[in-house]
């Protein structure tokens, strides 16, 4: 049997926005007994945590790990950042239910190419992901990426009723598997024709289940207020939940603060509208969402012809997507299998490189990349971090890392997604620690607590008797990031312990071998 854990002496924050207590928190199994008091010693595991704080596990509430953690479950970015939970499944995007094997990898964050092909089904997921003994808790919601991709194709049109249908039943045998909404990344090509009854359809099946309605809206940039006030409309038609994914448009301040204002007002007249924000201040996303996602039909050499004929290339270039709105000079190149040398620079500069405009550079490199669709990634600078923290102190935002759950060792080390090592501790320390923008109870709230309530997980978020014992102790005056845009898989610092579940997932600051997760299926 395992020992009681007692964690002894720490600053305790219950996740609910109380005033922290020093005291001790008593774990047995893998339940919360005792919060607070003065715990018994005896044949109990003691861990000091005197000039820590001791709080409910953070919970990532928009990751893309939905693949990484299946091809490694270690999710070390994740744990040495204090999170025990990740909602996957977000912006469209997931890789279940994994529909059709041929397009379904443009809707996936993560080398599907590169491991094994995940199950069809969400079930299967679920059970192949438990199977993996994943070292994070996982809800996922269902991603309209891939159930368009599957019953619509590349087209980019409205589904037809037919279609619609499929997708229904698609989204149905998903929910029933455990899943706990529909996401759209609308703002996507292989979503762009979904019109706004379609989706509605969609949502309403959702909310039926009790399901919420989380997106990445269909215009970050030009029409961002009225893309948040679609969003709006459909979770009010559909009668569900709203989750806006990063509401921060990449459109000024005066905007950011319009489409904040629009879910306030929203949630002012009773409808249930929440969102949340990432903590990088640039995006990132794939090169090949600069073309409509016919565009990427075929095979490498059937790609490589298209994008090399002139007249196909001129119409590709009159194609609207979230890359070439931010402007060339604010678009850098992340990674290049065939043009790595240029990795940091701006399409902008590349293009002087190459002798060739910006926007022909980057379909130079897409096509060069074609046998590789996933590798090529862009950052667009989008962002200051005053428009963050702004974002941050609005009511009830909440922060995700809008990254994949990675490992510098092992199957993913050669992976990067900016945010992933950085996200929680970056956010610690400069919105709590260095400026003081947001008090240490309220930032915990925001990460434990407040996700909790909003995505229904009963028993977590809390530090409190009879809780899930998600606990993480860490030092609040040296947790911090060591990513930078150079070196991306640099792992953070300072978080000292992690339970997951009860079990002891890192201890006095190294990650163990025991991996504690679980799937979390709506109820």
């Amino acid at each position: 049997m395992t020992r009681p854990i007692l964690i002894r002496g720490g600053e305790i924050h219950d996740g609910q926005g109380g005033e922290p207590v020093v005291g001790d928190v008593l774990v047995v199994g893998g339940t919360v007994r005792s919060v607070g008091e003065r715990g018994p010693v005896q044949d109990a595991t003691v861990i000091d945590a005197a000039g820590c704080i001791v709080a409910p596990g953070f919970i990532d509430v928009h990751s893309h790990s939905d693949y990484t953690l299946l091809v490694d479950p270690r999710a070390v970015s994740s744990v040495l950042q204090g999170v025990t939970t990740e909602i996957v499944g977000n912006c469209g995007h997931g890789c279940s239910p994994f529909l059709n094997r041929k397009l379904g990898p443009i809707a996936v964050y993560g080398p599907v190419g590169e491991h094994e092909t995940p199950p069809a089904s969400m079930g299967g997921y679920f059970e192949a992901l438990v199977g993996r003994r994943p070292a994070v808790n996982v809800l996922s919601l269902v991603p309209n990426g891939q159930l368009r991709l599957a019953c619509v194709g590349l087209d980019a049109r409205s589904a037809r009723p037919l279609e619609v249908s499929e997708m229904t039943r698609h989204l149905e045998e998903a929910l029933e598997a455990g899943a706990i909404g529909l996401s759209t990344g609308l703002e996507y090509a292989q979503e762009a024709g979904a019109t706004e009854d379609e989706v509605v359809a969609l949502a309403k099946i959702a909310g039926r289940r009790g399901g919420i309605y989380a997106t990445h809206t269909r215009d970050r940039d030009e029409n961002a207020l009225e893309a948040v006030a679609e969003a709006i409309r459909i979770a009010e038609r559909a009668e569900l939940p709203l989750q806006i994914s990063h509401i921060t448009p990449r459109s000024g301040m005066a905007v950011i603060d319009a489409c904040i204002d629009a879910a306030l007002d929203a949630r002012g007249r009773g409808n249930p509208v929440e969102f949340d924000m990432h903590t990088r201040t640039f995006g990132f996303t794939h090169l090949k969402n600069l073309v409509p996602a016919a565009a990427l039909e075929g095979g490498a050499a059937e790609i490589r012809k298209r994008l090399a004929d002139a007249s196909t290339r001129a119409e590709l270039k009159k194609h609207r997507n979230l890359i070439t709105r931010c402007g060339w000079e604010k678009v850098a190149l992340a990674r290049s299998r065939s043009h790595a040398e240029f990795s940091g620079m701006t399409f902008t500069e590349i293009g002087a490189a190459l002798g060739r405009p910006p926007h022909d550079a980057a379909l130079d490199i897409l096509a060069a990349d074609a046998d590789a669709l996933q590798y090529p990634m862009v950052i667009l600078k989008t962002y200051t971090e005053e428009q963050l923290i702004r974002t941050y102190l609005a009511d009830r935002c909440m922060v995700g890392s809008d990254a994949t759950a990675l490992a510098p060792d092992g199957p993913l080390a050669d992976e990067i997604f900016y945010g992933a090592y950085s996200w929680a501790s970056w956010f610690w320390r400069r919105v709590v620690r260095e400026t003081g923008a947001m008090s240490r109870k309220e930032a915990i709230h925001r990460l434990t607590g407040l996700p909790a309530t909003v995505f229904g997980l009963t028993g977590r978020g809390h530090l409190a008797p009879g809780m899930a014992a998600d606990i993480v102790v860490f030092d609040p005056e040296t947790f911090t990031e060591h990513a930078t845009f150079a070196e991306p898989n640099r792992t953070a610092t300072g978080l000292k312990h992690l339970f997951v579940n009860g079990v002891h997932t890192v201890n006095d600051g190294l990650i163990t071998s025991q991996r504690g997760g679980a799937v979390l299926r709506r109820g």
